[in-house]
């Protein structure tokens, strides 16, 4: 099957956009993860869509990715196909207070372009370790914002290839949810709205955030970032602190001892080994509190 799907992709892309049994260790901010069957990373548009068409047309999973930093693999991998929209598929383009991305661009990468565009309104998003397009699917947000506020519209596609425009005003954009989440939809790009400000006031903004972030999260380890979304009423940090869990470790995963809503590779971790701490984590905050704590994560292959 993989074989049959090489021949059909090397029709149209190149062999270096195609990786064969490639560990996902080196694909996720968790730096864990087994092989994947293949992993394909396209360059453009029609490479994305023309490798849905093809996928859609052949018995086998498929999963689409951006950076990895939102992303648990299994020890095992995956057995399947890994589509990865990232560093081949960021380009942008800047008209007036309006950005057009696509979906790969780093959220980063993206503050720097408002920035040195004197755009003001993407400041909150500036240490976000993912991808435009994640960031979109699941409304990403910190300090008081979010993605809704700046978001016109995503261009996306189903995963037989068929492209659709979605406004702001239909996507569901609710906390960690979209419509595009909903209706298992791809982003390729999106357009953002911002304003115009000086440099020095949108500078010192990601400055200040940027501080709150060290003082407050273990940047200095491999996450995936928060690992649990927040619960109606409550701060899933909070919760896990109240149980004892700060510093709790399995294996080479430990919930951190910085902040108590990441759970980091302390070193040597295995994907089985925060996948057991976070059901430990589960357990025992919903044994105390009667509270289940979803996570933000998300899991691919078999635990």
């Amino acid at each position: 099957m993989i074989k049959y799907i090489l021949s059909k992709l090397e029709t149209f892309m190149n062999k270096d956009s195609l990786l064969i049994d490639e560990p996902m260790k080196n694909h996720t901010s968790f730096k864990v993860g087994g092989p994947v069957d293949l992993m394909i990373i396209p360059k453009t548009e029609d490479e994305v869509i023309n490798v849905l068409k093809l996928l859609a047309s052949q018995p086998i999973p498929f999963y689409i990715m951006g950076n990895g930093s939102n992303l648990l693999v299994s020890d095992r991998g995956f057995s399947g196909v890994v589509i990865k929209l990232y560093d081949n598929y960021n380009d942008f383009s800047v008209d007036e207070d309006i950005i057009t991305a696509k979906s790969g661009i780093l959220l980063s990468k993206l503050a720097k372009v408002a920035l040195n565009h004197n755009l003001g309104g993407f400041e909150f998003a500036s240490g976000i370790p993912g991808t435009l397009g994640g960031a979109v699917t699941m409304n990403a947000g910190a300090y008081g914002g979010e993605m809704k506020d700046v978001l016109i519209s995503a261009h996306v596609v189903d995963r037989q290839g068929n492209i659709s425009e979605i406004v702001n005003g239909n996507l569901e954009l609710a906390y960690r949810t979209s419509s595009i989440q909903k209706k298992d939809l791809i982003v390729l790009s999106a357009k953002l709205q911002l304003k115009k400000a000086p440099y020095d006031e949108i500078k010192d903004k990601m400055n200040e955030l940027d501080h709150k972030r060290k003082d407050k999260q273990p940047l200095e380890w491999p996450s995936a970032g928060s690992t649990f979304k927040r619960p109606e009423g409550h701060f899933a940090g909070k919760l896990i602190q109240d149980c004892g869990l700060r510093g709790y470790s399995i294996g080479g995963a430990q919930v951190s001892e910085k902040h108590c809503g990441f759970i980091i590779n302390k070193g040597g971790a295995t994907a089985n080994d925060i996948f057991n701490l976070i059901c430990h984590v589960q357990e025992t905050v919903y044994q105390k509190f009667g509270i289940h704590l979803d996570t933000e994560v998300k899991q691919l292959g078999e635990f």
